[in-house]
């Protein structure tokens, strides 16, 4: 029989692997982070630079806010550095190190934080975040929707007239296919690679590019609807 000793020996070596491997983590993530970042919402309708440093500042360390960070996201007055708490929360704090809003990374460089009663906050890499930018401006103009042979159901024009918090106008051009007119989009957004289209009603259709540099609807179906730059 295996003995209470070698269990126990066994138990402490794996809690004190584990502890290693997560100080590591948060060593690593501390190391990564210093650098120019994108505080934004999630679609871009405000901006603002954060430049965070290595430089130990009280419970934290330094960082920079670009000067029109408080009038584009006015919480950003209140944040003063920034911290690793934990294994992966990256923290902008205020001057007694308490959270301003914490953020944990849901893709490589990119982070999410989430503050009570105004929504979620996208915090990345400010050149991929600029790349991003441009790739939303290539989404403006006129698309055509087509089934899986090429027999188009709708015309529709993507606008960068904001119309809400991080969406922007969409417009059907006429003679649309029945299911396409009663979902009547009035709204659209890119998001994480993402074409939305959302209706009044609150119903969203999503379209991921493939390698065709098309536009299919998700989730796949037997009679794909195709959204092409026109």
């Amino acid at each position: 029989m295996i003995s209470l000793r070698l269990v126990a020996f066994a138990v402490a070596a794996y809690l004190a692997s584990v502890g290693i491997a997560h100080a590591q983590d948060a060593t690593s993530l501390k190391k990564q982070m210093p650098g120019q970042w994108e505080l934004s919402t999630t679609e871009r309708s405000k901006t603002c630079v954060v430049t965070l440093k290595g430089d130990a500042a009280g419970q934290g360390f330094k960082l920079e806010l670009e000067p029109a960070c408080k009038t584009a996201l006015p919480f950003t007055k209140d944040i003063v550095a920034w911290s690793v708490r934990g294994l992966d929360i990256v923290r902008l704090q205020d001057a007694t190190g308490e959270a301003v809003i914490d953020f944990t990374e849901v893709e490589a460089g990119i982070f999410e934080g989430l503050r009570q009663g105004e929504g979620v906050y996208i915090l990345q890499d400010l050149a991929a975040a600029r790349s991003m930018a441009k790739s939303m401006d290539q989404m403006i103009g006129d698309w055509s929707m087509v089934r899986r042979n090429g027999q188009p159901v709708c015309g529709l024009t993507l606008t960068n007239t904001e119309a809400g918090p991080d969406n922007f106008q969409v417009f059907l051009k006429p003679r649309c296919d029945a299911a396409i007119a009663q979902f009547n989009p009035t709204q659209w957004r890119l998001e994480r690679g993402q074409i939305i289209l959302m209706s009044k009603s609150g119903d969203a259709w999503q379209f991921e590019a493939d390698d065709n540099a098309q536009w299919r609807r998700v989730p796949d179906t037997a009679d794909p609807l195709i959204m092409l730059r026109q």
